[in-house]
C-alpha cells in the first residue's frame, strides 16, 4: 500500500486522519515538531489501529531537515499537510510567526514534491478564506475576501501557492479542504483534542471548564445579529472530517479527477451558535457550565456554515455524526485525560 506523509500528524485532526489511513491499509509516516502535541498520541493511534505509525520529529521551518526527510522517504506517494499554527487571536498578535510557520513550511514541502515523479497533496485549509461571506450557506464559488486575521490570510496565500504550483508542475495534484469547525474525538477516547496551554478553540475550553481546569468559559459577544446574539459556526465531528481526507486522497491517487487543483468545503451544512454548543454540552454531559458573556474578540466573523453539495456529489462524502455526538465524545475524552 502507498506510503503517505502526514505533517502535524500528532495533532487533533492529524491523529484522527492517521487512524483512518492506517485502518484503510496505508503506510503512514508522521512529521510533527510537538509544539502543540505530544508523542503519547502515537500510543493512542496504536491502541485503535493495532499499528504504530512511523514518526519523525522535524520542524518544517528547517529546510535542510525537510530535504533530508524526502531523500530518506523518496517513495512517498501522498502528503496530507496539517502542520500549521491555527489560533485566530494569536495570529492577530503574532502575524510574522504565522507567516513564517504556515507559509514558509508549505513552500519547502512543495519544493520537495516537485522533485517526485508523481505526488498527491491534501492541504488543510479553512473556511476563514471566505471571511464574512455575503451569502449563507457558503459554497466553494463564494468570493475569497480580505482575511479577517493573519491566520485566515495564511490559508488564502497557501491555497494560491498550491494552485500556482500545480499549474506548472503536471506531476503534482492537490486538493484544498476548507474545514469549518472541527470538534469531538474518537469514540474510543484514545485520541482527542488536547491543546498545550490555554485552549484557543471553544470545545476544549468548554470541557476543561467542566472538568474544573478552567474557572470560567468566556463567550465573546452576545450582540451579534444572530438569533441568540452569539457567533454561528458549522461544527463538524473530527471523525467525519478525517474520513473526508481519506476520500480526497484516494481521488488523487486513483487519478479520477481531471483537474490538478480542486477545493472542497467540509462541514455539516448547519450552523450552531456558541450558546447552542454550550447547551449541547450541558445536555449530553449533565454538567452545568460556568460561562460569562464578555466583549467581542477581534478577527471573529459573525456567521459561517457550509454548503456541502460539492463534496457530496464529487467525493461521495457527507457527515454522519451530529453536534451532540461530538460533545459527548469530547467530554468522554476530557474525562479520560483528566481522570474526572
Amino acid at each position: 500500500m502507498d506510503k503517505i506523509l502526514v505533517t502535524g500528524g500528532l495533532g487533533f485532526i492529524g491523529s484522527h486522519t492517521v487512524v483512518e489511513l492506517q485502518e484503510a491499509g496505508y503506510e503512514v509516516v508522521i512529521i510533527d515538531d510537538l509544539s502543540n502535541s505530544s508523542e503519547n498520541v502515537l500510543d493512542g493511534i496504536n491502541a485503535i489501529t493495532g499499528k504504530m505509525p512511523a514518526f519523525e520529529k522535524i520542524d518544517l521551518k528547517e529546510k535542510a531537515d525537510v530535504e533530508a526527510f524526502f531523500k530518506k522517504h523518496s517513495d512517498v506517494k501522498g502528503v496530507i499537510h496539517f502542520a500549521a499554527s491555527k489560533a485566530v487571536g494569536e495570529s492577530v498578535n503574532e502575524p510574522l510567526m504565522y507567516y513564517e510557520n504556515n507559509i514558509g513550511t508549505l513552500v519547502y514541502l512543495l519544493k520537495e514534491l516537485k522533485k517526485l515523479s508523481e505526488a498527491s497533496f491534501i492541504f488543510s485549509s479553512s473556511c476563514t478564506v471566505y471571511g464574512q461571506a455575503d451569502e449563507l450557506p457558503i459554497t466553494e464559488n463564494a468570493p475569497v475576501k480580505e482575511a479577517e486575521s493573519p491566520y485566515g490570510n495564511t490559508k488564502q496565500i497557501g491555497e494560491e501557492i498550491i494552485r500556482d504550483t500545480c499549474k506548472v508542475v503536471p506531476t503534482l495534484k492537490a486538493i484544498a479542504l476548507r474545514y469549518f469547525n472541527p470538534v469531538g474525538s474518537h469514540e474510543s477516547a484514545e485520541i482527542g483534542e488536547l491543546p498545550i496551554g490555554v485552549p484557543q478553540n471553544l470545545v476544549p475550553f468548554i470541557t476543561q471548564t467542566a472538568a474544573g481546569i478552567r474557572e470560567q468559559l468566556s463567550v465573546f459577544g452576545d450582540d451579534y445579529p444572530t438569533p441568540d446574539g452569539t457567533c454561528i459556526r458549522d461544527y463538524i465531528h473530527v471523525v467525519d472530517l478525517a474520513k473526508a481526507h481519506l476520500v480526497a486522497l484516494e481521488r488523487l491517487l486513483q487519478n479520477k479527477n481531471a483537474a490538478n487543483y480542486e477545493t472542497f468545503n467540509l462541514g455539516t451544512g448547519k450552523g450552531s451558535s456558541v450558546l447552542e454548543v454550550v447547551q449541547s454540552f450541558e445536555r449530553v454531559s449533565n454538567e452545568k457550565l460556568n460561562y460569562k458573556i464578555v466583549d467581542r474578540r477581534e478577527g471573529d466573523v459573525i456567521s459561517a456554515y457550509a454548503d456541502t453539495a460539492k463534496a457530496k456529489e464529487q467525493l461521495g462524502w457527507e457527515t454522519k455524526l451530529d453536534l451532540d455526538d461530538a460533545m459527548r465524545s469530547a467530554w468522554k475524552w476530557e474525562q479520560k485525560v483528566r481522570g474526572v
